[in-house]
């Protein structure tokens, strides 16, 4: 292979999750050689990666470690050590997203006031340090109102719904207002929940996909239907605040932005992702390139991918179950596959605990409504008990 081209590259990924797994897929597709930082062994990565090296996502020294045998760095998960980074970075090796925009995105709150000094519609906020700045936001956006850890957080983790002052004491507790840095955001009546995913190459390029709408239970994304059941109009504002996003960040890889639409028909971002996201598990059947294909083109230097949907798809998530802990026993996968456009992912966790994102459902139909019916019907016939 010549040294030269940028398949020869070292792809060295932090986290060696289900989003890392399949990074590496794609990644294997066109002959990278990929190494992998994760605390655990067994993590789903660790079976398809060229080199694991097992050590924490905020370990500076293993980050460092990752660095001196990879060509580039990206991540499949924000919560890492930024500073370790930025160090790779002043050493003449790419990172991408970059830490500067990582960042930011990494706390909520300078994530949403830079999204609000350049224009793009979100919440109002407030920070707080104390039960009585809770009392004084709540005195200004009304009740209810989302309080949030600027820091950390994911499927619903780190959010708190405060509907009235007598639970100001009960939201700071919960979320560690004493050690952890907190906001609040105004309540965004919503309409429905949607996200898009954007990609931008080393070149600026930017490529969009389409409008997800996403289902969720109990916080965590349970269903994701392409294309959404909203106008041309508000399909087309989505993905302009998409590309603006990607703009202001001037990231390379893919970005996941969360927004409401509201009932007056307006967009409202709730949270940005620099990396790969659940929502977008849709494009790797439902699209002609998919979100892993595309973010692996980009902190590769390769030109992107076509975001076309092919055909109506439906994401359904595979969680452990309640009183499911154990070895991960999956039973049901023949009835899955006898479906007709069912794809069915099974991320490879070695223990299922409840909550726990296990695998998912992809399901491609004529028509969205039967792409929903079967992906439904599938995640009945499929179960991952927990055994010994």
């Amino acid at each position: 292979m010549n040294t030269n081209t940028p398949l020869a590259t070292k792809i060295g990924i932090i986290g060696g999750g289900q989003l890392g797994k399949m990074m590496i897929l794609e990644a294997k597709k066109m002959g990278f050689y990929i190494n992998v930082l994760d605390p655990d062994h067994t993590c789903p990565s660790s079976s398809i990666c060229d080199t694991l090296i097992v050590g924490g996502l905020k370990d500076r020294d293993a980050i460092l470690k990752l660095a001196e045998i990879s060509d580039v760095i990206t991540y499949e998960i924000e919560h890492i050590n930024v500073d370790a980074l930025y160090e790779i970075e002043k050493s003449g090796k790419p990172v991408y997203p970059t830490p500067a925009s990582l960042a930011v995105i990494q706390n909520k709150l300078s994530q949403k006031r830079t999204l609000l000094e350049k224009g793009v519609p979100c919440p109002d906020l407030m920070e707080v340090n104390s039960v009585k700045d809770l009392l004084e936001a709540g005195e200004k956006f009304g009740y209810p109102m989302m309080v949030k850890a600027c820091l950390g957080g994911y499927d619903g983790k780190g959010n708190f719904l405060l509907r009235s002052a007598d639970g100001a004491q009960e939201a700071f507790d919960a979320l560690g207002g004493s050690k952890t840095p907190l906001m609040v955001e105004s309540f965004v009546d919503f309409e429905m929940e949607i996200s898009v995913l954007a990609c931008r190459g080393q070149n600026g390029d930017i490529a969009v996909y389409p409008v997800a709408q996403n289902d969720h239970k109990n916080e965590v994304l349970d269903l994701t239907r392409v294309p959404a059941n909203i106008s041309s109009e508000i399909s087309q504002k989505a993905m302009d605040v998409a590309r603006r996003v990607m703009e202001i960040f001037g990231g390379v890889g893919m970005f996941c932005v969360e927004m409401f639409v509201t009932k007056d028909g307006g967009i409202s971002v709730n949270e940005i992702a620099p990396r790969p996201h659940n929502s977008g598990h849709y494009t790797i059947e439902g699209c002609s390139s998919s979100q892993f294909d595309n973010h692996i083109r980009a902190v590769a230097g390769l030109p992107l991918g076509c975001t076309k949907l092919i055909k109506p798809t439906v994401m359904k998530n595979i969680l452990g179950e309640e009183g499911e802990n154990g070895k991960a026993v999956v039973t049901g996968a023949d009835k899955v596959l006898a479906i007709a456009g069912a794809k069915l992912h099974i991320y490879g966790k070695a223990e299922t605990v409840p909550k726990r994102k296990m695998g998912h459902i992809t399901v491609t139909a004529d028509t969205l409504d039967e792409a929903v019916k079967l992906a439904n019907q599938a995640h009945l016939d499929l179960k991952i008990k927990g055994g010994k």
